[in-house]
């Protein structure tokens, strides 16, 4: 009997200690590794078509104005390359890379792809500027930053494209972030509205079809290592209330991927890059177009990868400035310099 109280005892003094022991409880907790930058992809060497080129030189003199193109294969860098060097207004083209900034930030945790924003009339672009989001819904309204980014990309909203401007900072955040993937000579300063304002201020965003293509070569790279984009119904019309995923099948993409899938459903400029490209070929674009003042349209612009039938890609940027001739000629040029492109390296 005593040696049973002194096991209880024990055990009831060892009990005590460990409950009266002080416990190590951390104070601080490490900060998360943030997501790491958006970085530059190595550089590409080009090999030059002196024959191609002189085709597009022949091409572009229908346009009687300014026309810049660049055409590179990206898997071999063989290219074809027309003042490729020049600086032209980018218009709705500029859309892409704030797409691209919106889709970093995304990325980076500082908004969600289905974060809702609110739109009112304040942030609509003026009457005779492109917004369908300002005429269907003229009082405003509540959207996600997906469905914002499917009018910016699908119907080149301006209005879109301004809210998009507004959560990321302002157009300084997205000409950083197009450095910092490497891009050189692509100068992103105003918004849709304030180009609005005057005819002057749309020069003042510019690139060149160089900086344009490595826009294009960086998305492709960049998209490519996240998997294949599911396909989409080529030229289905475009219903914005009645998005279904059967019909578009990357609308639930989280990533570069979606905004790829947008670019394949751009219903802007049909016959520009994809003109006279095979009606099933896949055709990633991005649109801009400016007005027409004293008889000159100030641009006539599309960016965008075709997918060749031989498995690879080709990038394509073609900007028409200052032409004075008509809309058809103008998209034609486009067209036919795309067209070569396709014909020469499809093989």
């Amino acid at each position: 009997m005593i040696l049973r109280s002194h096991f209880v005892a024990t055990v009831l003094t060892i009990f005590l200690v460990g409950c009266t022991a002080k416990t190590s409880i951390p104070t601080e907790f490490p900060t998360p590794e943030p997501p790491p930058a958006a970085t530059p992809i190595p550089a590409i060497v080009l090999n030059r078509d002196a024959e191609l080129e002189k085709q597009f030189a022949t091409i572009a003199e229908a346009a009687k104005g300014k026309v810049g193109a660049a055409a590179v294969v990206l898997e071999t860098g063989d290219a074809a390359l027309l003042n490729a060097d020049g600086h032209y207004p980018m218009q709705s083209v500029y859309k892409l890379p704030i797409c691209m900034a919106m889709m970093d930030s995304i990325r980076r945790g500082q908004h969600g792809l289905d974060e809702k924003i609110g739109v009112t009339p304040a942030d609509y672009v003026r009457q005779g500027q492109g917004s369908p989001l300002r005429d269907k819904y003229p009082e405003g309204g509540e959207f996600t930053i997906r469905e914002l980014m499917r009018y910016t990309l699908v119907e080149s909203d301006g209005s879109a494209s301004d809210v998009l401007l507004r959560l990321l900072g302002d157009a300084t955040v997205v000409q950083d972030y197009v450095e910092q993937i490497g891009v050189r000579n692509m100068q992103i300063v105003n918004t849709e509205k304030e180009m609005g304002r005057d005819w002057d201020t749309q020069y003042q965003n510019w690139a060149t079809p160089d900086a344009a293509v490595e826009v294009l070569r960086w998305f492709y790279e960049t998209t490519e290592k996240l998997g294949p984009t599911p396909p989409e119904v080529v030229l289905i019309p475009y219903a914005a209330a009645n998005i279904s995923p059967s019909i578009r099948q990357y609308w639930k993409l989280g990533d570069l991927r979606f905004i790829r899938g947008l670019m394949m459903d751009s219903q802007t400029g049909l016959g520009r890059i994809r003109g006279l490209i095979p009606g099933q070929t896949r055709v990633a674009h991005k649109t801009g177009t400016g007005g027409t003042q004293n008889g000159i349209t100030s641009a006539t612009n599309d960016i965008g990868i075709i997918d060749l039938p031989n498995g690879k890609h080709l990038a394509v940027a073609v900007f028409v400035s200052d032409s004075p001739a008509d809309d058809k000629t103008r998209d034609a040029v486009i067209a036919k310099i795309a067209k070569a492109a396709y014909d020469r390296w499809s093989k």
